[in-house]
């Protein structure tokens, strides 16, 4: 059994990752309202998903009953605590708590059953890390507001923060004000991180009408403001409160040394990564989003107290996604492949997933590193992991060495920033339990230490079994992260 190395802090929190409208199902239960998530269809590896505001007899909607956490959340936290596990990062459904987002009080069914997930996961002595919005919101604020382009969902929202906060300010102490909030500066987060309505019956991340970039931007203003907002309540409820940011962190290399490829990997990474983490964690939009925001006639309706108010409510830590990585090039007709969430170009040095994601380990130590010397915050990668088919052998194993070689990889190189002296403080890897994809709403690309027994038609009997992974990280956290074998 190997050693790699020993220094990965006593108190790291390794973890595992979830999303309420992947993972919970119960979409209708317990007074719980629809959400944006619940109008999006199923789709396939290669055939988007549809966004339908009314609802489709027959078509099938993933987020509806997901998982069935919301009914099997004492088994799937009992399991995690079997693997060890420090911290568990999942996210409160906003519509369980104000099913239509304006109501005048909240849900009380739906606070207690957070009560309830709390309390479990305090019984097994793991940490919650708590999104407060995951790519969902309900979805008459869409409806009744075109979701975030209009400035009154900020106070929907922070009275949202205001309930979860004080109903559990003894429960949990790390939160997330939005997941991957740099998504809106993509075409495909205007509905699912945007709440923005599409025209007609519209695949997701598309409009009839074309992207509306002035929009998009409009809305991510107010997301700064309602996370600023939420952070600044927050210390106030309770001073204990660490609440971060959280990253699509996109890691993009020059293709070659010319200075335009290299220029160019330097816009990507401006204004896909640093435009948000900027404004979150120094309190103020950078110079090169000014400068963008000029060449492409964005004009963003701001109020006199926005500058201050984005001062104010600057985030204790940083947190990323990191899956993979891509090269970009300013000459034309390069060879292109996919991402998390975004398109670029292929690196010749690098084997891809077989959904086409580049597997980078050492691009996890480079961005790490990238990060923190930029903000020189503690840091948590929330997301990172291997979407792959796994098969259920006839002994009811699964055999997915193919994923703890990832991880594997990955870990290492955490430690190797650790050692740079990065200050890295926790790991939850995505989909600790197998669940629906968010791009495409699959069961197939799996994710999960733990397999559930459903198909991408929602077939199957969500029976849980342990992979060959499950007791590998059992033994990396028992380990604190020194045996990798």
């Amino acid at each position: 059994m190997s050693t790699m190395y020993t220094s990965f802090p006593e108190d790291f929190l390794w973890g595992g990752a979830t999303a309420a409208n992947q993972l919970e199902g119960g979409f209708d239960a317990g007074g719980k309202g629809l959400s944006t998530a619940d109008v999006i269809t199923a789709g396939t590896h290669t055939i988007s998903r549809r966004i339908t505001p009314v609802l489709e007899a027959g078509s099938n909607y993933p987020s509806h009953e997901a998982v069935d956490f919301y009914h099997r959340y004492k088994e799937d936290i009992a399991l995690f605590a079997e693997m060890g596990f420090k911290v568990f990062r999942l996210s409160i459904a906003w519509s369980r708590i104000f099913p239509n987002g304006d109501d005048a009080q909240p849900n009380e069914e739906g606070l207690q059953f957070y009560d309830q997930v709390f309390a479990e996961l305090k019984k097994h002595q793991i940490e919650p890390l708590v999104t407060i919005s995951h790519y969902e919101a309900p979805f008459h604020l869409a409806e009744a507001y075109n979701g975030w382009a209009d400035r009154r969902t900020i106070d929907f929202y922070v009275r949202y923060c205001e309930v979860i906060f004080n109903r559990y300010k003894d429960s949990v102490k790390y939160w997330l004000t939005f997941n991957e909030i740099n998504i809106l500066t993509m075409p495909f987060g205007t509905f699912m991180a945007g709440a923005i309505m599409p025209q007609g019956n519209a695949e997701l991340g598309t409009s009839a009408a074309g992207d509306n970039e002035q929009l998009r931007y409009q809305a991510l203003h107010h997301q700064f403001l309602a996370s600023a907002k939420a952070v600044k309540l927050g210390h106030t409820i309770n001073e204990n409160f660490q609440i971060g940011c959280m990253i699509a962190y996109m890691c993009s290399y020059p293709l070659t040394c010319n200075p335009e490829d290299v220029l160019l990997a330097q816009r990507k990474d401006n204004l896909s990564n640093f435009l948000c983490s900027d404004v979150q964690v120094r309190g103020a939009y950078p110079g090169f989003a000014t400068r963008y925001f000029k060449e492409k006639n964005i004009e963003l309706q701001q109020e006199a107290e926005d500058g201050q108010t984005l001062r104010d409510g600057c985030v204790d830590f940083y947190t990323f996604s990191y899956y993979s990585s891509t090269c970009v090039s300013a000459a034309p007709d390069q060879e292109a492949i996919g991402g998390n969430l975004s398109m670029g170009l292929k690196n010749p040095y690098l084997q891809a997933s077989a959904w086409d994601w580049q597997i980078d380990p050492q691009g996890l130590r480079w961005s790490l590193n990238h990060i923190y010397n930029r903000y020189g915050i503690p840091m948590m990668v929330v997301e990172n992991g291997l979407g792959a088919v796994d098969t259920v052998e006839t002994d009811g194993s699964i055999q997915d060495g193919y994923r703890i070689d990832y991880l594997r990889e990955h870990v290492k190189t955490m430690g190797e920033a650790l050692e740079d002296g990065v200050e890295l403080i926790g790991y939850t890897p995505w989909g600790c339990i197998d669940l629906v994809s968010a791009g495409t709403g699959e069961m197939k690309k799996r994710y999960g230490f733990i397999y559930v027994d459903k198909d991408n038609e929602g077939n199957g009997t969500l029976d849980r079994s342990r992979k060959d992974s499950f007791y590998w990280y059992k033994n990396v956290i028992a380990s604190n992260g020194t045996q990798l074998d």
